[in-house]
């Protein structure tokens, strides 16, 4: 089976979202260099930051915000205090804790308006009556 191992976010200002990231994750970059950042996460996958207008061939949008990080957690009260902890630190949040039938959810932004998804992949009340 072939599987991505590398998530590759195009963004505006290098510097803004490696920091960005640096401080949502925790971690520090691996590489580094004026138009791109990466960083190695401990389940195997990467994350990487490249200069929208260092890409080649050329990206032709005109705004990021494009891709999703989804990042799981174990339960509701996990969820709510990640939402409250990234509300401290100014994370823009773009939709609030939810119910949706596949669990329970908010989206926080990255600087480039990439969405930044926090679910707990729990059945809904009304899964749970069936």
């Amino acid at each position: 089976m072939l599987e991505p191992n590398v998530i590759v976010f195009y963004v505006d200002n290098l510097p803004v979202s490696s920091q960005f990231y640096q401080s949502l994750l925790g971690i520090k970059p691996d590489e580094h260099s004026p138009t791109f950042t990466s960083f190695s996460l401990s389940n195997g996958m990467g994350l990487a930051l490249k200069t929208k207008d260092s890409v080649e061939p050329a990206v032709h949008t005109q705004s990021g915000g494009h891709g999703e990080l989804a990042f799981t957690l174990n339960n509701r009260q996990q969820v709510d205090a990640l939402f409250t902890t990234w509300q401290n630190q100014a994370i823009k949040i773009i939709q609030p804790p939810y119910l949706l039938p596949y669990g329970y959810t908010f989206v926080g932004i990255d600087p480039d308006g990439n969405r930044l998804r926090v679910v707990s992949l729990e059945k809904s009340s009304h899964q749970q009556e069936k």
